[in-house]
This record gives structure tokens, sequence and C-alpha cells, in this order.
């Protein structure tokens, strides 16, 4: 598939936001992440990503990511978040996107979520992939388990069973993890037309995490090819607060990282 032209060269990539957030248009909390990427063919991952982004690249390799977290009282403009519907487990497979403006992203291929008004208001409003499912977060010392099972609209053969251990702090990222994790936005499709979202939060404390176990289907469902072999990169971080603003045109959604 031909890839868009860029009109200026991709935005550097930076561990502090570029954005100010003085005009907040979703707030929440993102805790307890676990980050697995796999390396991908930017060939697999052009035809999934919205019109007018291609695959943001890493010394021509893009990534592929399963990010298992627990969501912390989503809210709206400077409402406090709420403390039920807006908490919950999600489990999200995320592409990295770049537009024609250079603006570096995530595209979310699926957004599982353990509850089901969310999920429902997230795909019949907002057209995002979110997919309702049994989940769970148990943590035990330095380990940390995530569980995810599909229940609608499935496929319900879909879920996901990961534990990892966590390791010593990043005190200075690698080029890879920083193009993993220092994400300042979202693209998405809406209603036929590509939007982006902008976010802020604090520079990620970030640590360095052991896999211990992985048995997920979560990434082929999302109609990429199956992962082969262990993941290039495994990290934890225990959250940051999140601002997402508003951007160049309408479009929102209850973001994730």
């Amino acid at each position: 598939m031909p890839q868009p032209p860029l009109a200026v060269e991709p935005e550097p990539i930076t561990a502090d936001p570029p954005h100010a957030a003085d005009r907040p248009l979703l707030t929440q909390s993102w805790l307890d992440l676990a980050f697995l990427h796999w390396a991908a063919d930017p060939a697999d991952v052009a035809p999934l990503l919205p019109a007018g982004t291609r695959p943001d690249t890493l010394h021509g390799t893009t990534y592929v990511g399963l990010v298992a977290f627990r969501m912390h009282r989503v809210g709206w403009f400077r409402l406090p978040g709420v403390p039920y519907l807006g908490t919950f487990p999600e489990t999200n497979v995320r592409l990295y996107s770049v537009d024609a403006h250079g603006r570096r992203g995530v595209v979310f291929r699926s957004l599982d979520a353990s509850r089901l008004i969310p999920v429902a208001v997230g795909r019949a409003v907002f057209r995002l992939p979110y997919i309702w499912s049994r989940m769970e977060i148990r943590r035990e010392g330095t380990s940390v388990t995530y569980t995810s099972k599909r229940r609608w609209p499935g496929p319900r053969s879909a879920r996901s069973s990961l534990a990892i251990r966590i390791g010593e702090r990043v005190e200075d990222p690698t080029e890879l993890e920083h193009f993993l994790t220092a994400r300042w936005g979202m693209h998405s499709a809406f209603f036929g037309r590509s939007r982006y979202l902008p976010n802020t939060h604090p520079r990620w404390p970030l640590h360095r995490a052991e896999l211990l176990h992985c048995e997920e289907n979560l990434v082929a469902a999302a109609g990429l090819p199956a992962p082969v072999g262990a993941p290039v990169s495994v990290l934890y971080s225990p959250g940051v607060p999140v601002r997402f603003i508003r951007p160049p045109r309408a479009s929102a959604g209850i973001a994730t990282p």
C-alpha cells in the first residue's frame, strides 16, 4: 500500500510532552502498566492504520504493543474522575503511527475493558474498538499478573494471560524505550475521518521487567501476524496522571496509553 508523503519530518521523540495541558478534555490515570512489544514489518501494519497515517519506524522497524494496565477515574474536563465506571482493568493492542504533519502517535487495534457501559459508549459514540472482557490484575510483591477473556462482541476465544516481575528502575531509557513509550497522542478514524487527540502526562517512571508468563491471542485477533518468540521489550510503570487536551478538530473517546 502506498504510504502518505510526509509534509514535514516526524516530530522529535521527547520524554516530556510537547503540548500544554491548560485545556483538558479528558482526565484519567494509568496505573500498574505492563508494556510488551514485538518487532513488526511496516508492510503488515500499514493496511491497519487510519487514512493519512503511516507506520512510525525506528531504523526501519515498527512495533506492535500489548499493554495491560488499570484505568483509574476517567473524568471529563476539570470534573472529578468517576470512581466506579471510570476505573477498570484494560488491555490494548496498539501500533505506532505518524501523520503528514509529522505528529507521532499510537493506533489502537483493540481495547479490552471490564466495564460494559464505557465499552458500549466507546464503540457506539466514538467508534473505538472497545471489547467487554472479564479481567483481573493481581500483584504479589514484585510480581503482577494480568488476565483477560472476551465477552462481547468477541471473538470469545480471544484472551490473554501475562505475568511480569518488576525489576530495576530505568534511569536512562534507551532509544527504543523512548520510541515505545514517549507517545503524545493517538490517531483514530472517526466517522470515516482521521483524527489526532493529543495528551500530556509527567515523564514515565519506568522499570525493566522480566516476563514470567505470556499466553495471548489478542494480537492475532487484531489482524496482525501472531508474535514469534519473546518480546523485544518488557517494561513496567507504576503509572502517571494523564490529560487529553482539545484536538485541532473534534474527536474524543476514553483514551488510553
